[in-house]
C-alpha cells in the first residue's frame, strides 16, 4: 500500500506543477529549442504591410496638392517624402514590437504574432531593425532639406521620429494613455500631406488642409480597429488606449465618424474639383469595415476590417490626387 501511495504522489506531482503559468512558456523556457527563430516572412509580416497603405495617401494628397500651383510634377521631391513616410510606418512598426514584447503587452494577442513576444526574434534585434527604418527616414528627410534649402525642416524631422519611438517606446508612452489617436491624426495626417506639399513648392493650399484631414482621419480610424481588436488584453496589460478608455460601444461609433468624415470633405471639394465625385465609390470598401466593426463576433475579424479600412485610404488619396491633377 505503502508503494502504491507513493506512485501515486508521484504521479500527481508534476500535474500540480504544470497547471501554474503558462505551460507553453515554461516549456520554452526550459528548452529554447521549441522556439523556432523568425523567418524572413515573419520580419516582413512584422512590418505590418497591411498599414503601409497610410504612409501612401499624405503623400498622394500632398503632391496633387502641390501640383495645384506647379504643374510640373516634383518627382524626386515627391519619392523622398514617401520613403520618410514609409519608413517611419515600418520603424514604428517595429519599434511597437520591442517595445509591447518587453513590456508583456503582447503576450496574450489575438491579431498575428509579434517577433518578441513570441521569442522568434532577440529583442535586441527588432530594435536595431526600427532604428534602421527611422535612420532611412532620416537620411531621406536630410536630402529633402539639403535640396530645398528649408533648415527647419530637420526639427520636423525629428519631432517625427521621436512620436514614432514614443508612441509605444520610453518609460511613459502616450499611446498608452489614450493619446495614439491624436499623435497619428497629426503627423500620419496634418504633418506628412502639408509637408510633402509645402517640400516641393513652398506653399500650401487649402486644398491640400482638407486632404490632409481626411487622410488623418482614416489612419486613425485604422488605429481605431486595431486598438478595438486588442481591448481585452490591452485592459489586461494596463494599456489604456482610448478604446479601453471610452469602451466597444463609443469606439464603434468613433471609427464610423471616422470613416465616413472624409467623404462629406471629397463631397465639398467636388464642387470646385468634380472629379472628387469619384471618391465616392470607396465607399464599396470603406461600408463593409464599418459593418465588420459592428457586428464582428470574434476579434480577428477586425483584422479584416484594418485591412480595408487602410485600402480605403489609399484609394481616397489616390481619388483626390486625380481630381487636383485633373
Amino acid at each position: 500500500m505503502a508503494g502504491t501511495q507513493s506512485k501515486k504522489r508521484k504521479r500527481q506531482g508534476p500535474k500540480k506543477q504544470s497547471a501554474r503559468g503558462n505551460p507553453q512558456k515554461a516549456h520554452a523556457s526550459r528548452d529554447p529549442r521549441h522556439v523556432e527563430r523568425a523567418t524572413f516572412g515573419d520580419w516582413i509580416g512584422a512590418a505590418r504591410l497591411r498599414t503601409l497603405p497610410l504612409a501612401v495617401t499624405p503623400i498622394l494628397i500632398g503632391t496633387g496638392g502641390a501640383l495645384l500651383f506647379d504643374h510640373a510634377l516634383h518627382w524626386v521631391l515627391a519619392l523622398m517624402c514617401l520613403v520618410v513616410s514609409v519608413s517611419l510606418q515600418i520603424g514604428v512598426n517595429y519599434a511597437n514590437d520591442f517595445s509591447d514584447g518587453v513590456r508583456g503587452t503582447d503576450d496574450h494577442r489575438v491579431g498575428p504574432a509579434r517577433l518578441t513576444a513570441s521569442g522568434r526574434a532577440k529583442p535586441r534585434t527588432v530594435l536595431i531593425v526600427a532604428l534602421a527604418f527611422f535612420a532611412v527616414a532620416g537620411l531621406a528627410g536630410l536630402a529633402i532639406t539639403i535640396r530645398t534649402q528649408q533648415w527647419w525642416l530637420i526639427a520636423v524631422g525629428a519631432a517625427c521620429i521621436l512620436a514614432a519611438w514614443f508612441y509605444t517606446g520610453g518609460k511613459r508612452p502616450y499611446g498608452y494613455y489614450g493619446l495614439g489617436e491624436l499623435f497619428v491624426f497629426v503627423f500620419f495626417g496634418l504633418v506628412a500631406t502639408v509637408g510633402t506639399t509645402w517640400v516641393q513648392v513652398q506653399v500650401v493650399a487649402q486644398e491640400a488642409w482638407f486632404g490632409a484631414v481626411g487622410a488623418g482621419l482614416l489612419a486613425c480610424a485604422v488605429l481605431l480597429a486595431n486598438n478595438l481588436r486588442d481591448i481585452d488584453q490591452d485592459r489586461v496589460a494596463g494599456k489604456r488606449t482610448l478604446t479601453v478608455l471610452i469602451g466597444r460601444r463609443a469606439t464603434q461609433v468613433l471609427f464610423t465618424v471616422f470613416v465616413l468624415a472624409p467623404f462629406v470633405i471629397a463631397a465639398f471639394l467636388a464642387f470646385f474639383y468634380p472629379i472628387a465625385w469619384l471618391t465616392l465609390l470607396v465607399l464599396l470598401m470603406a461600408l463593409p469595415a464599418i459593418l465588420i466593426v459592428w457586428t464582428y463576433r470574434a476579434p480577428r475579424e477586425l483584422v479584416v476590417a484594418l485591412g480595408l479600412t487602410s485600402l480605403t485610404s489609399v484609394a481616397y488619396g489616390a481619388f483626390l490626387l486625380w481630381a487636383f491633377v485633373g
